[in-house]
């Protein structure tokens, strides 16, 4: 087979072969498995673009990388990154950092110590119930009894979540056969 080479694939192990069979009839493409190539014959190579077979002699200019756009980058995966260890606390235990998980996805919660701090203005001290919230001297009215429902809403969804068993699934077809079926 003669052809111009149209592409070789070092990770499929391929090539993509364009052969002409007649000048009015369009090319063909051939994907060729590299382990069946017996042998080959470089006829000639193909032309750059100054119209000569070799590359030119000059190198194309190296350009300038966006290194501001770069740092920007890292700066925002670094403050993203801080942002999640600041809202992970060691010193307490899973259900304490799952409570503060849960308020965190709809009220603006962080940690002050062991003290969950909602809205700026709600503190819940250990062991973290409904009844340990203490609102601040600036809280407003209703936000105090908005924290309790939904601290005492999160505890319920992570006792619900933790009596739920997977119930095995039971199969359609009885593991022993114990006879003819019936209906059918």
């Amino acid at each position: 087979m003669e052809g111009t080479l149209f592409t070789a694939c070092p990770f499929t192990n391929l090539v993509a072969i364009t052969v002409a069979t007649s000048p009015n009839a369009p090319p063909t493409q051939h994907v060729i498995p590299i382990s069946s190539i017996q042998s080959f014959t470089l006829i000639s190579s193909a032309p750059g673009p100054n119209g000569f077979a070799s590359p030119p002699a000059t190198t194309p200019a190296v350009t300038n990388l966006p290194t501001a756009a770069f740092l920007a980058r890292a700066d925002a995966a670094v403050a993203r990154l801080k942002e999640a260890a600041s809202r992970k606390n060691k010193a307490v235990g899973k259900e304490a950092q799952d409570l503060f998980d849960g308020l965190t996805r709809t009220l603006p919660t962080r940690w002050d110590g062991n003290d969950i701090v909602v809205l700026d203005s709600v503190v819940i001290s250990p062991p973290y119930r409904g009844e340990d919230c203490r609102a601040g001297n600036g809280a407003p009215t209703n936000a105090l009894n908005r924290v309790r429902k939904m601290l005492e809403n999160e505890r319920k969804r992570l006792t619900d979540r933790e009596r739920k068993v997977v119930v095995p699934a039971v199969p359609a077809i009885p593991a022993v056969h114990t006879g003819p079926r019936k209906g059918g």
